[in-house]
C-alpha cells in the first residue's frame, strides 16, 4: 500500500460495519456498493485503507474471531460457574433465535459454507476462528471438571468441538426457520448431556 494521506475515520468501526454487511448478504453478494454505503468511505479510501473486497474480508474474519473470542473470555470469567458459563452461551444463542429478527446464522459457518474450501486463506480464517472458540470451551470444561461440574472421564477437547458445532448448528436451525421453542428444548436436551 502506497503512503496517502493519513486515515479519516476508524478502521475498527469500519470493521465492525462491513461485518454486518458481509454477515447479512454472505461475501459474494456483498458489492463494493455496499460496503462503501455501510462503512461511509469513498472508493479511494476503501482502497488506501483495505486494498481489496477480498481483504477486507480476511481482516474481517480476524476482527471477527478476535472479538467473539474476547467477549467469550470475559463471560467466562464473569460466570457464576464454568458450566453456566457453557449454558449461558447455548441460551444466548436460543435466545437470538426468537428475538425478533432474522436470524443471519454463525459468520464464520455462514462463510465456510459459501467457500467450500476454494479460498486457502479464508480457510485458515476460519479453521483459526473455530479453533480459538473451542478453546475458550475447552477451558470451560476443564474448569467445570476440575469443580465436579462436569464428569472427569469426559474428553474437554470433544466436548468444547460439541458445544461449538451445536451453537452454530443452532444458528443454522435458527436460520432456517426452526422455531425458537424447538431450539430451546435442543439446548436442554445438550446440557443434559454436559454433566
Amino acid at each position: 500500500m502506497c503512503p496517502g494521506r493519513p486515515l479519516q475515520f476508524d478502521p475498527v468501526t469500519a470493521l465492525e460495519q462491513a461485518a454486518e454487511v458481509f454477515w447479512a448478504k454472505g461475501y459474494e453478494a456483498t458489492s463494493l456498493q455496499d460496503l462503501l454505503a455501510a462503512t461511509g468511505l469513498s472508493k479511494s479510501s476503501f482502497y488506501q485503507a483495505f486494498e481489496s473486497k477480498h481483504r477486507l474480508f480476511a481482516r474481517v474474519l480476524v476482527w471477527f474471531r478476535e472479538r467473539q473470542v474476547a467477549r467469550l473470555r470475559r463471560a467466562l470469567a464473569t460466570a457464576s460457574s464454568p458450566r453456566a458459563f457453557i449454558a449461558g452461551a447455548l441460551r444466548a444463542t436460543a435466545e437470538e433465535a426468537g428475538a425478533g429478527r432474522t436470524p443471519k446464522g454463525c459468520l464464520i459457518m455462514n462463510t465456510a459454507s459459501e467457500f467450500a474450501g476454494r479460498d486457502s486463506e479464508v480457510a485458515t480464517r476460519v479453521d483459526d476462528a473455530i479453533r480459538a472458540f473451542a478453546a475458550v470451551f475447552e477451558d470451560a470444561v476443564r474448569q467445570a471438571q476440575a469443580c465436579g461440574e462436569i464428569a472427569p472421564h469426559q474428553d474437554p477437547a470433544a466436548l468444547s468441538r460439541y458445544v461449538v458445532t451445536l451453537m452454530s448448528g443452532l444458528r443454522t436451525m435458527a436460520k432456517a426457520g426452526m422455531p425458537a421453542e424447538a431450539i430451546e428444548e435442543v439446548v436442554e436436551v445438550s446440557l443434559r448431556a454436559l454433566r
